[in-house]
Parts: structure tokens; sequence; C-alpha cells
């Protein structure tokens, strides 16, 4: 019989689609997991409802589940929209050594939807915040470009959603 803690200690090891450096657990879109009688019922947000990567997440998922000898169901929140508070320490510093800065926290005043102008960013070669916004448009819709004035490198931004 397979527990919870297996579980989520299998789905730890399910990189993201998109940025392979993180998991699935680290991104924060594993909302939780719930083990009964050889089912295992695993709750997904995905970062934005038109995620592209949303059918390969929910096929990994089943794999992963599948292959500890449990029937898996993963039912995608769609009520729940995820934030980039979510992502985990470990996931933060797991894209920060591979050349992403992790996404600014947000303001405790008034909540806004996406930071881009603030000086926050740092640069994640050098830690700099003389960064500048290069492009609002990145590689996805959760990712900007931005230049670092100090080592002159450029690199990938999340936004703050």
């Amino acid at each position: 019989m397979v527990t919870a803690e297996q579980v989520w200690a299998a789905l730890d090891g399910i990189p993201d689609p998109e940025i392979p450096v993180v998991s699935l657990v680290d991104l924060g879109v594993i909302r939780s997991v719930d083990v009964r009688a050889g089912h295992v019922h695993v709750e997904l947000t995905p970062t934005f409802l038109g995620c592209p990567a949303l059918e390969a997440m929910k096929r990994a998922l089943e794999e992963t589940v599948s292959a500890l000898g449990a029937a898996p169901e993963v039912e995608v929140i769609q009520d729940d929209s995820w934030s980039t508070d979510r992502i985990t320490p470990a996931g933060r510093e797991k894209l920060r050594a591979a050349g992403f800065a992790p996404p600014a926290p947000r303001e405790a005043s008034a909540p806004t939807l996406v930071q881009l102008q603030a000086s926050v960013h740092r640069c994640p070669y050098c830690s700099s915040t003389k960064t500048r916004l290069e492009n609002i448009f990145g590689p996805t819709p959760c990712r900007s470009l931005r230049y670092c004035e100090s080592c002159r490198q450029p690199f990938e931004q999340f936004k703050t959603i």
C-alpha cells in the first residue's frame, strides 16, 4: 500500500515541462495528495488555465502514481488561481542557480497582479538590483526578459503573479 509521503516524494521528481530545473512540487502546482484504498487523488492548479503544458503535467502525474502501484486520479483545480508565492524556497534557489531570476515577493500593501517595474529584481548571476526590463514578453507568459547593468548579462525574470 502506497503512502502519501511516498507519493509526495515521487511527485517531487517530476520536472516542470517548460522549466525542468524545478519540480511540479517546487513550483507549487500540486495542491494536495489524498491516498485511499489504493487510489491516489492529486489536485493540480496550473500556473494559468491556458498553460500549454497542462496535459503533459497531468500525464506525468498519472504515470508516476501508476508506477507506485496505485490508481491515479488527477483533478485540475480551476476555481483557485496559482500565484508565484507558491514556489517553494528550494524551487526559488533552483531557478536562481539555473540563471532564472525568481519572482519578486508581492507587496504587503494593496495587491497587484503583476509587478514588473519593482526595483527588487535581482540578477541571478551577480545578485545586483541594477537591472532593467528589456521585454515584457518572454518565452512564456509568466516570464519577461531583463538585463543586468552590473554584470551585463541578460536573464529571464519570473513575473510576480
